[in-house]
């Protein structure tokens, strides 16, 4: 009765009654009707929404539904996407295993265990009143980064030397991966026209004109906000032929001293590497040792010589070789005289190379040194007993710097010529002043007065001896 006269209050609202009836009145009267009787008589009703649930592929997700004052009306899981009835009530009709349903304190559980990508989508949970009542929540499955090995590049992909390569790197996942490349050194990487980056984006990475310092490992590394992060590891090997860069093309060492001569390489594939002297491959023995030190790839070839003897010296060659091909460097072991005084250290005598101009290291201070021992011997030859003189007057005595700055040119003789019977024939003789090369000697820059004086008084001045020396050229002249 309460009822009918809701229903007869609201059509009098409407000035409906009694007169003329539409089916757009008619629903409307129904829906009112219906919204009367569930607020009069306590029908279900939703507490609350259904949450949207993001969960990893492979976890658990639950979606929770709770409707108060349900009464003896049932609840259903329906999922949308695929159109499939999950549960009514407590039973569960799917015969997927992974769905299950509990019930607590008005909340229907939605058990979704071990989720797959296939259980992303809408779920409706319905109470069957009449009319039916709905709501619909979202199940978000997420899936990390996988790398597709089949249609990215190979772990290692090899390219000659300043040609291009395209180096692929392609994943999967939900959301869609983010691609980027680094190199695994840390080095910059060279990319549009010689344009350097730390990292670069994008599922293809692009090198022009590669060169050997672009050889190494690649990391591409995918992300798309789902742990974990992945990476896959590309190693780029750039070939090229053999080259050889010798630092000193002429060493000079004296007989029965060891003496070390070295090479550097560089080349990829991995090359060959050896000595060769007298077209005959040089192995480790008592005489000869060997090293070699590798660094990707370049490498650093050295060959010892022990108690160099006259068959050691001669031209020795450091050869590379691999697959592209071949090359060689050459070196020659020359013999220099071995010093007369123990004191003095034995040093060997090289011959820089840069860009195949060879400078000469000692040539000078050689030269000086035998210049001064021949002033010497000139002086010694000439004014007999100033050799076991070593003062240079009230002065005190002289010392090698002063020899040698004034061993370049032998100055007048004070009080005329030579005695008569003197030559420099005496060079080549048992002259003290005759020594080898490398040694330096004291002399006095003039002869004792005394001397001097009877020299003067046994020849007269006559003529004026001035000596230059030119062991350069290999000119000397006497002139009287």
């Amino acid at each position: 009765m309460f009822i009918l006269t809701v229903i007869k209050l609201l059509l009098i609202a409407l000035n409906i009654f009694p007169s003329r009836f539409t089916n757009r009145r008619i629903m409307f009267l129904i829906y009112m009707t219906n919204l009367v009787t569930h607020v009069m008589m306590d029908e279900p009703r939703f507490a609350q929404p259904i949450p949207n649930v993001t969960v990893a592929v492979g976890r658990d997700a639950n979606l929770p539904c709770v409707v108060e004052h349900l009464g003896g009306y049932k609840v259903a899981w329906i999922h949308i996407d695929r159109q499939m009835i999950l549960t009514i009530h407590r039973h569960v009709i799917s015969r997927i295993p992974r769905y299950s349903i509990t019930y607590t304190d008005n909340t229907w559980l939605l058990h979704v265990n071990q989720a797959h990508q296939d259980d992303r989508g809408y779920y409706m949970c319905q109470v069957n009143t009449n009319p039916m009542i709905s709501q619909v929540g979202y199940l978000q499955v997420v899936v990390p980064p996988n790398i597709l090995d089949i249609e990215s590049t190979p772990s290692s992909v090899a390219v000659r030397e300043n040609q291009n390569i395209n180096m692929t790197c392609r994943a999967d996942g939900f959301p869609a991966p983010k691609i980027i490349w680094r190199r695994e050194d840390g080095e910059e990487i060279a990319v549009e026209k010689k344009k350097k980056v730390l990292v670069y984006d994008g599922d293809v990475l692009p090198l022009t004109k590669v060169s050997r310092n672009e050889m190494g490992a690649y990391l591409c590394i995918a992300t798309n906000g789902v742990p974990p992060s992945v990476s896959k590891r590309i190693i780029l090997d750039v070939e090229f032929s053999p080259m050889i860069w010798v630092p000193n093309q002429l060493v000079g060492a004296p007989s029965g001293t060891d003496v070390t001569i070295d090479c550097h390489t560089e080349a990829h594939p991995k090359a060959i590497i050896y000595w060769v002297y007298n077209s005959v491959m040089v192995l480790p023995s008592k005489k000869y040792k060997t090293d070699y030190t590798e660094n990707s790839y370049r490498a650093h070839m050295k060959l010892t010589i022990r108690n160099l003897q006259y068959g050691d010296f001669g031209n020795y060659r450091c050869i590379s070789k691999n697959s592209l091909g071949e090359t060689e460097g050459s070196i020659r072991v020359y013999e220099i005289p071995l010093p007369s005084t123990p004191s003095k250290q034995v040093t060997h005598t090289t011959v820089e190379s840069r860009e195949n101009n060879i400078i000469p290291s000692s040539r000078n201070d050689t030269t000086k040194s035998m210049q001064t021992d021949v002033g010497y011997a000139i002086r010694n030859d000439l004014y007999p007993g100033s050799a076991s003189s070593s003062s240079a007057g009230p002065g005190g005595s002289s010392s090698a710097a002063s020899s040698s700055s004034t061993s370049m040119q032998t100055s007048a003789l004070p009080g005329g010529g030579g005695a008569p019977g003197n030559s420099l024939s005496s060079l080549g003789g048992s002259s003290k002043g005759s020594l080898a090369i490398g040694k330096s000697m004291f002399y006095t820059e003039r002869p004792p007065n005394e001397y001097a004086s009877s020299v003067a008084d046994l020849v007269p001045q006559r003529a004026l001896l001035s000596c230059s020396l030119l062991l350069g050229s290999g000119v000397f002249m006497v002139l009287l």
